[in-house]
């Protein structure tokens, strides 16, 4: 895939990553339940290596931020950069380099993005003394967003092999 048409599918996903959430919040859908913003992401690494999926995961919640206002800028942004660089990374990582089935390569990667939320909340209570606990955050996260968990491990699949 050439430079240039590389550029041009990382700025697709970013964009799709920001609207995604926008259309969820204008059918009243809590993006925290569905988690929409996170399949771009997930969806660039599996497609676009481990570069292009970190460009996105961290890109896409930063310009959603300042330009619609989701995330907010504190205590989220902090958070969601982390998770979604990670999850762009690691599911780059997995799929493309490490040649893991593609289903274990997502679930390795929401799980190192959720580790890696936690981390940063671990450190946000250590630096800010923000109150919350790290393990009550990423064990809500995972509760309240299983059904955009469930979504993303029966869509991103379909997605990929699609496309593929």
């Amino acid at each position: 895939m050439s430079h240039t048409r590389k550029l041009m599918n990382v700025a697709m996903f970013i964009a799709f990553g920001i609207m995604l959430p926008i259309g969820f919040h204008f059918f009243g859908v809590v993006g925290s339940v569905f988690l929409p913003m996170h399949i771009p992401v997930l969806l660039a690494g599996l497609v676009l290596g481990v570069k292009g999926g970190l460009a996105v995961g961290v890109l896409t919640p930063i310009i959603s931020s300042f330009t619609t206002g989701m995330p907010p800028l504190m205590p989220m942004l902090p958070v969601m950069v982390s998770e979604l660089g990670v999850y762009g990374v690691a599911s780059g990582y997995l799929y493309q380099k490490n040649k893991l089935p593609l289903v274990w390569a997502l679930i390795g990667a929401m799980l190192a993005g959720r580790l890696a939320s936690a981390l940063v909340v671990a450190g946000m209570v250590a630096l800010l003394a923000v109150e919350i606990k790290p393990l009550t955050f990423i064990v809500g996260a995972i509760f309240t967003g299983l059904p955009g968990i469930l979504i993303q491990l029966l869509f991103v699949p379909l997605v990929v092999r699609y496309a593929g």
